[in-house]
């Protein structure tokens, strides 16, 4: 599959890249979990879209998002999804995983909690690349049990470096109880 971004995404190099290690996690797990045509395609194109507008100016992310109050780089999913729709993206899952990749949704399908994930545990990152590195091999032999190692993994870099909880990151965490 291609790596192609859309002529309106906004990355810079560095991004991209990022977003090619990302894009080509979901495709291993996709891979291991034998998933067919539309699935498979659907979290080649979270992963390749989830970023997209990562770099964009501020004012265009507002505009996009319709969010004038949250912190600038929590708004490139949200104003991701506005545009896939605004283009005429249909698929729910895809636009709804895009969206909350930063934040969570307790919501999600599969493709939202594969991109929570992949964006997370892509082998560029450089923190924890043991564990990280574990658990993204661990993602086809137990989904759920990893998706919940992940979401703890981030709730907890979060307390510990005294950054917000996010309502929608709770509410995915307290539905994982």
């Amino acid at each position: 599959m291609s790596y192609t971004l859309p002529d309106w995404a906004r990355v810079t190099t560095k991004r991209r890249e990022h977003i090619e290690r990302v894009t080509r996690l979901l495709e291993q797990w996709a891979d291991a979990l034998n998933l067919g045509g539309d699935e498979r395609t659907l979290w080649h194109d979270a992963g390749l879209l989830h970023d997209a507008l990562r770099d964009a100016p501020e004012l265009e992310l507002r505009r996009l998002s319709g969010d004038a109050t949250r912190p600038v780089d929590l708004l490139h999913g949200p104003a991701a999804a506005a545009r896939l729709r605004e283009l005429g993206e249909s698929r729910t899952a895809l636009l709804e995983a895009v969206r909350a990749h930063t934040v969570g949704c307790a919501s999600w399908d599969r493709v939202g909690r594969a991109l929570y994930m992949a964006d997370y545990l892509e082998p560029g990152r450089k923190f924890s690349p043991v564990d990280r590195a574990y658990l993204a091999a661990n993602v086809p032999n137990d989904f759920e049990g990893t998706f919940r190692q992940v979401v703890r993994a981030r709730l907890e870099w979060s307390v510990r470096d005294g950054k917000p909880l996010f309502p929608e990151t709770v509410e995915l965490w307290n539905s994982l109880l």
